[in-house]
Order: structure tokens, then sequence, then C-alpha cells
């Protein structure tokens, strides 16, 4: 990828392009361009059959098993899957309007609308169905699946158009959404995860029952993840009405321990689960975050997924 495309998928250079639907285009027409082929390059295609190899086929395509087992040349033959139903659901909570300090970054919220309408751009352009639910402390905005082409716009809306202003409650609203999900599918869960670890397991359990694969990216500020304040500092929680005045130096030591046991364990009950689980900072390029959705639904498909 030119250094010119690369830049426009640094989040803090994104976050000037105000409009979400040119954010999520500019987003995927640089992962594309960065690849040597497109990113869906076998992901949503099913082997069907077999038929004999006649000259002039691609090698490549042999089964070398059958080949082995017989003494016959045959080829893969593969039919497109169109069916695969994609469900985004993005924390919309008080903690995920966390933004850092630096100008133009984006909010964990901002970074998560970006990367959840990026994704299902590449994924109608394969003529999938996604749709959409948001929520804070319940299930606030859900969107039918759809493989249309203008779904993407009816997502815009809904992030345009939701307020979030109370805590994160993700079991209620997984537990909410198992109702409305007919059929087997994907979903991926979007959020700073900052539940409790348990009932997040409990409610990944219920989907995993009901064969739905998991995708969980976790999404935390770069500040969350590396605390780089030093002086003395007042901190504010945005779902609780508190406030801490200390100095960044004396509890920083304190605050990476906690954090990096609140990952793990995040993390192991989300694994333990069969849920694909990937930590995201918004300091992380774009792509690098699209990549890994990839990653977890090839993953759902090596474990007998669509």
């Amino acid at each position: 990828m030119s250094a010119n495309l690369r830049k426009y998928l640094d989040p803090d250079v994104l976050a000037r392009i105000t409009r979400l639907d040119l954010r999520a285009r500019v987003v995927v027409e640089g992962f594309i361009s960065g690849m040597h082929a497109s990113p869906f390059h076998g992901f949503s295609v099913e082997f069907a059959s077999h038929r004999e190899y006649v000259p002039g086929d691609d090698i490549k395509h042999i089964d070398w098993k059958v080949h082995a087992r017989t003494d016959r040349y045959v080829i893969k033959q593969y039919e497109q899957e169109t069916n695969l139903r994609a469900t985004f659901v993005v924390d919309g909570s008080e903690s995920m309007r966390y933004r850092p300090s630096r100008p133009g970054a984006l909010s964990k919220f901002h970074y998560s609308s970006s990367l959840a309408c990026a994704l299902s751009l590449l994924l109608l352009r394969q003529q999938d169905a996604v749709s959409l639910a948001l929520f804070d402390e319940e299930l606030k905005t859900y969107l039918a699946p759809s493989s249309n082409p203008n779904q993407i716009n009816n997502l815009v809306g809904a992030f345009a158009a939701f307020r979030g202003v109370r805590k994160t409650s993700l079991e209620g609203t997984l537990s909410q959404l198992a109702g409305k999900l007919s059929g087997r599918g994907l979903v991926c869960i979007i959020s700073d995860l900052l539940v409790d670890a348990e009932g997040l397991a409990r409610a990944i359990g219920r989907l995993r029952h009901d064969n739905h694969d998991i995708v969980v990216l976790h999404v935390m500020d770069d500040d969350e993840l590396t605390f780089p304040f030093k002086d003395n500092i007042m901190f504010r929680g945005l779902e609780e009405s508190s406030t801490l005045l200390a100095r960044g130096r004396s509890v920083r030591e304190g605050y990476l321990e906690e954090m990096r046991e609140f990952t793990s364990l995040v993390k192991r009950q989300c694994l333990a689960r069969g849920a694909y689980y990937k930590l995201i900072s918004t300091s992380d390029h774009l792509d690098s975050a699209l990549g890994t959705f990839l990653s977890g639904r090839r993953a759902a498909m090596r474990r007998g997924g669509k």
C-alpha cells in the first residue's frame, strides 16, 4: 500500500473525515488496495463436490488425498455461500465516549462505529447480509439483516441518531438479541467490555448454544492501555458519578497490573466459550482491525462454521 493511502487508515487522520460513510469507504478502499487480491478470496466459499480432472484445469484444485486413495485425479468444485448473516453488536454506553487529549482523536464509540461500517461494506460487497444492534444499558437500536447495498446508509443513520447515556449491560443486551436472531450467523461484539466477565461468558455461551459464531473485538483507548498520565490529575468515572484526584506516576503501576488482569480474564472467558477474541487499541490502524475480523471469521470456518 502506498504511504499516501496508508495514512488514511490512521485513526487520528480518519478523525478529520467527519462523515461516517465516507470514513468507512476510505478504510475499505485502503484495506483492499493493500491486498494482492480481494481479502474475500475464498472467504465465503463452500466445498461442493468433485469432478474428474481435464487438461487445462488448474492443478492447485486437485484433491491429492483422493488421488492417494484412488489413484484418480479429481478437482474440488466450490459453490458461493450467499446467506452469511453478520450482526454487529456495538457498545454505545457512556464509557465508550471517552476521547483522549490528543487533538482530533476518535473516541472509542467513533472508532467502533467506523470499524462496524467498514466491515459491513466488505460483507455487503460479497452480497452477504448485515445487521446492527446498538446498546448501552439495554438494546436500543436493531436493524434487521439485509444484503441490500443501501443497508450501509441505514447503519450510518442509526449511528448518527444514537445517544448512549447509560452504563454497559452486555449480558442483557445479548439475551435480548438472541431472540431476534434466526438461523445460524456470525455475531461480532465491539465493546470496551467494562462489564461483569462471568455475565459476558454466560451470554456468549447462549449464542454459541444457538450455533452462532462469535467474534469479540475488545476496543480500548490507548490511554486506558498505556496510562500516559504523570502529574496530578482528576479522574472522573464516565459511568459512575465519582472522581479521584491522584498523581499519575504513583498509581500507574497498580493500574496497569489491574488492566492486564482485566483483559486476561475477559480473553479467557471468551475463548472458553468458543469465541474469537482480540484486544484492539484506538491507536491501531483500521486495516489491522479489519484483518482481525477476517481472521476470526476464518477461525470459525475451521471450527466447522459456514
